[in-house]
């Protein structure tokens, strides 16, 4: 089974802490994604990961309460603590540190923390139903196979 590194995606949508709801809201809309990485510049070209922020982040802190988008930013309503995982951990791990966080996207970082992407839950069951898939496989040609011997 591959890494998170190889599945996860690279085209990650991101903010600075600076960047209203209102602004983080657009962003969402425009590229039709339920959540955006918040980072801060590092090493010229490289971005760290510091939070992410949700639709449901946006809906449940600014806009249930009524506060004024156009205000308040991700970083006022970005989680504190930010939960990652290296490129280089396994699938199967990757799965134990969402659900043990109990988190459904996880910042990829590579070895100096920078954001190489993001996983979500749902990039997690595509590769396992791809793999039970690949398990089905083996029945149905060890079944065939069993059938041609009996011949």
């Amino acid at each position: 089974m591959a890494n998170v590194g190889e599945i996860c995606k690279r085209d990650v949508v991101c903010a600075s802490r600076d960047t209203t709801v209102a602004g983080a809201a657009k962003l969402l809309r425009h590229h039709h994604v339920g959540s955006l990485i918040v980072v801060e510049p590092m090493n010229g070209d490289g971005r760290m990961p510091v939070g992410v922020v949700t639709d449901r982040d946006i809906v449940i802190e600014v806009t249930a309460v009524d506060l004024d988008p156009n205000v308040i930013t991700v970083g006022d309503i970005m989680a504190p603590e930010l939960i990652t995982a290296p490129e280089s951990l396994g699938i199967l791990e990757t799965m134990e540190v969402m659900r043990f966080k109990g988190v459904r996207r996880l910042p990829i970082v590579d070895r100096g923390g920078l954001l190489v992407g993001v996983v979500s839950i749902d990039d997690m069951l595509e590769v396992l139903a791809e793999e039970l898939t690949d398990l089905t496989r083996i029945v149905a040609r060890e079944q065939a196979r069993e059938m041609q011997g009996r011949k």
